[in-house]
């Protein structure tokens, strides 16, 4: 077990070499909270050396509230950088699980940027042939001009539903994910609380 520090400032101080990286606002205002925790140990009569074992480890505190951080900014805006927030920060959080949640996100990511790259080929071939289609210089031989427009648009649709169902896909991972991490925060949040 990481002992805990003794002194105010050593927890600040590593509290805030945990949270780098975050907005500066989000930083000051988190250990300002914690200056509170202290403040308020100290008129109950409680020593630095209680209240910050109270607290617990700042480093691991800080992996919590980054990975808390990068779920609230997933939740807010769906992005691509937020995902990829939200899953860095849960697998930071996450590191002895990392053995496990690892190999299965890297092989669902795979699969997903597998047929999302299949999709955008196959609706990509699609919207190609539609206007040979139209002019009627088919490039299926024995087809007619209504089949070539059919078979061209069948193509783009299908690749454009199968790119649009990996993004919900994706979506939904992150999800799952985002879930797994709050209920592991669940978990560890008890200990820290003062």
């Amino acid at each position: 077990m990481i002992k805990a520090p003794t002194s105010k400032q050593l927890f600040l101080d590593q509290l805030r070499a945990g949270l780098k990286g975050l907005p500066r606002t989000v930083i000051d205002e988190t250990v300002a909270d914690y200056e509170a925790h202290f403040e308020a140990g100290r008129a109950a009569g409680r020593s630095e050396a209680d209240i910050t074992t109270g607290l617990g480890d700042p480093t691991r505190l800080a992996r919590e509230l980054r990975a808390e951080a990068g779920v609230r900014r997933w939740e807010d805006e769906r992005s691509l950088s937020n995902a990829l927030g939200a899953i860095l920060g849960i697998m930071g959080l996450a590191a002895l699980d990392l053995l496990v949640v690892l190999p299965v996100l890297l092989t669902v990511g795979s699969c997903v940027f597998a047929f999302i790259i299949a999709g955008a080929i196959i609706c990509l071939v699609g919207s190609i042939m539609l206007p040979f289609a139209l002019i009627d210089l088919n490039p299926l031989p024995g087809a007619d001009w209504l089949q070539g427009i059919l078979i061209s648009l069948g193509l783009a649709c299908g690749g454009a539903s199968v790119v649009a169902f990996c993004t919900l896909l994706t979506i939904g991972a992150v999800n799952l994910l985002t879930g797994y991490g709050r209920a592991h925060y669940r978990l560890i949040a008890p200990s820290h609380s003062a």
